[in-house]
């Protein structure tokens, strides 16, 4: 599909097919979601400098955006851990596991908490979430409640409800999870 003079559209579909909101993604760059959104309609073209910050969290250069998209490939079923798409920033890696299909009902991550590090006060998105810890531990708080959680244990939550992951201890913390909708 030629997106010539359409860069929102394609930012779109980038944004898209990485699993990410609106609003994640205002989040990663720095930017504002309403300028996300507004660029996304195609309803003003971004400056170089804001397109870059849009690409970063992408893991696009300039000129992978601008050269002819490829053909869609059918999704794969086996995904390297090099080709998991990193949606975490400030200590924590949120790798999602994403096979290119565009009809995905579920997504899944690895997420790897640095000692010290959290997702921040709140997060709050429609769905759930349902996660094991594979080493480490953590805090998470949901709803004004704390639940202190070690190595095999596991959390079922909706994430409507305001929540954050905190690693206090002096190890890294690893879990799994799968959430829905597969946009974060």
């Amino acid at each position: 599909m030629n997106h010539e003079g359409q860069p929102g559209k394609r930012l779109s579909e980038i944004r898209q097919q990485r699993g990410l909101s609106q609003r994640r993604v205002a989040e990663l760059s720095g930017l504002t979601h309403s300028a996300i959104s507004t660029i996304e309609l195609d309803k003003v073209s971004p400056a170089i400098s804001t397109l870059q910050k849009l690409l970063k969290v992408y893991g696009l250069s300039l000129s992978e955006f601008f050269a002819e998209p490829e053909i869609p490939a059918e999704p794969q079923v086996i995904i390297n851990y090099e080709d998991l798409i990193e949606i975490g920033s400030q200590g924590v890696s949120m790798k999602l596991i994403h096979n290119g299909g565009p009809d995905r009902t579920l997504a899944m991550m690895i997420e790897t908490y640095q000692p010290g590090s959290t997702t921040g006060e709140r997060i709050k998105h429609q769905g759930e979430e349902i996660g094991t810890l594979l080493e480490g531990e953590v805090v998470l708080k949901c709803n004004g409640q704390s639940y202190h959680l070690v190595a095999k244990q596991s959390y079922a939550i909706n994430t409507g409800i305001p929540h954050s992951f905190s690693n206090t201890s002096a190890k890294v913390c690893r879990i799994i999870s799968a959430h829905t909708p597969t946009t974060f």
